[in-house]
């Protein structure tokens, strides 16, 4: 195997930039699948039809070529800061879609509630995130999509296991081939689950065999709330709270491991800041406090839900804007305290200072240039040793003291 990648490396290096060549490397690879397709019940005669006349897409992110550098993170939520990609234009003008979705799909949403527990306005803020509401058109072919990234993508095994999963798809006839389009990354359908995700989780409402997330809304939604479900969603309950909290709080506590019951973050002087009740059924609901923009930005309480929200996508944006959308279409009210318009350090600096952090003791996660919440309660945590004012952001200032030693 090694050296059949070394022979693809070799090729593909070789290549001149935007041409389409045959790759025998690729091709052995893709023979080579067969024993495991077929492992999954996936029939010869659906293997040979779908991998005949297969070619890799070099064109797609996240590829791991050697000579070549990788593509910048396509993702938004890892490249905007909270203010854009929370745009209250943005989230305005999808929740108020959403209502008059809520209102044509009632009934779905309301039997989806029923047999999953998780609000209709969740799923529809879900599906607008994905997909615009299916305005988004997906136009990659998806077997060449997942096929490339198990190929020469850099996390191969897991592509190999969609790669696999969708000719299952295929072999069962869920979907057609030229129906089944996908993101750069292979995520499929309305509301945008891997095909692995789809065969654990789909949901067939009218009996026809088939669940369909491509073109019906109820079993794309029902999907989600599925996946969500099994991710141990709490019936009832909110996905998070914003707060104002105490004059002098340590942000180095607003991180996931830190945990309190709700009552207790309010006896401490956390206070609900957008008028919500904690309804005395939650006071004893384990929860953490995060700042996603530290001091630039609202603060979070975040019990179970959010976290089942980051099973679906981990970026905390994400979440903010799913949670946040589902809240704009239920009741239509911006955030108690604005997002800052704030400029991020680079990836590469940001980087940098993940490794300082680690070289010192303060942090010991992977190092990937994001501001996530463990590397900014790492940052107070340098600043509190260094004896700087503390607000766990990762300031151009903050910077330049490390880069000094």
């Amino acid at each position: 195997m090694r050296k059949l990648i070394l022979s693809a490396f070799l090729t593909l290096a070789l290549w001149p930039a935007g041409v389409a060549q045959a790759d025998p490397a690729f091709d052995r690879w893709l023979a080579a699948q067969w024993p495991a397709a077929q492992a999954t019940g996936v029939s010869r005669a659906t293997f040979q039809r779908e991998t005949a006349g297969l070619e890799p897409d070099l064109s797609l992110p996240d590829l791991a070529i050697p000579g070549k550098p990788k593509k910048p993170d396509a993702q938004a939520e890892f490249v905007q800061t909270p203010a854009a990609y929370l745009s209250d234009v943005t989230i305005g003008r999808l929740a108020g879609r959403g209502r008059e979705l809520a209102r044509r799909y009632a009934g779905d949403l309301a039997a989806i509630e029923k047999r999953f527990g998780v609000p209709g306005s969740i799923l529809l803020a879900i599906w607008a995130r994905e997909t615009d509401y299916g305005a988004a058109k997906l136009n990659r072919d998806a077997l060449q999509v997942l096929a490339t990234q198990a190929y020469v993508g850099r996390r191969r095994e897991k592509f190999q296991e969609e790669f696999l999963a969708a000719l299952k798809i295929l072999d069962e006839g869920h979907v057609t081939r030229a129906q089944m389009k996908s993101s750069w990354a292979g995520a499929l359908g309305l509301t945008q689950f891997m095909p692995s995700d789809y065969l654990r989780y789909g949901v067939d409402l009218d009996g026809d065999g088939t669940a369909n997330i491509w073109t019906s809304v109820p079993e794309a939604l029902a999907a989600t709330a599925s996946l969500l479900a099994t991710k141990e969603w709490q019936r009832g309950k909110r996905w998070a709270y914003e707060v104002r909290l105490p004059r002098g709080f340590d942000c180095t506590e607003a991180e996931p491991d830190v945990t309190a019951p709700i009552g207790d973050w309010l006896k401490r002087g956390v206070v609900v800041a957008d008028g919500r009740r904690v309804p005395p059924s939650a006071l004893r609901d384990e929860a953490s406090i995060i700042m996603p923009a530290g001091p630039f930005g609202p603060a979070f309480l975040t019990p179970k839900n959010y976290f089942v929200l980051k099973s679906y996508n981990f970026a905390d944006l994400y979440v903010l804007f799913v949670g946040h959308l589902a809240d704009r279409i239920e009741d239509d009210r911006p955030f108690a305290q604005p997002w800052q318009d704030i400029r991020l350090v680079k990836t590469s600096d940001l980087a940098f200072m993940q490794t300082v952090l680690t070289q010192q003791g303060f942090y010991d996660e992977k190092i990937d240039g994001k501001a996530g919440m463990k590397t900014r309660a790492a940052l107070g945590a340098y600043q509190k040793a260094k004896g700087l004012e503390v607000d766990c952001w990762p300031t151009q200032a903050l910077l330049e003291h490390m880069r000094r030693g």
